[in-house]
């Protein structure tokens, strides 16, 4: 009596070399280009974000304080 057994899911790298683990290729402007973009987020976009998030949100309690009043209790 013979038993199925199902195929393993993993190729064997001895028989397909092409998919044998190998650690990729060191790309030479991989570092240079990470620390640029690094500076350009810590930099430039962060602030401006930043700015502009604040600046959003004093905008709607502006608005909000014409529409409906000043904060507090009603004048008597």
């Amino acid at each position: 009596m013979s038993r199925r057994h199902s195929p393993d899911p993993s190729p064997d790298p001895a028989r397909f070399p092409s998919h044998a683990a190998s650690p990729p290729l060191p790309d030479p402007g991989a570092k240079r280009r990470e620390l640029a973009m690094f500076l350009v987020l810590a930099v430039v976009i962060w602030p401006i974000l930043s700015v502009a998030i604040v600046g959003g949100y004093g905008f709607l309690v502006w608005m909000s304080q014409l529409i409906m009043g000043p904060p507090g209790p009603p004048p008597v």
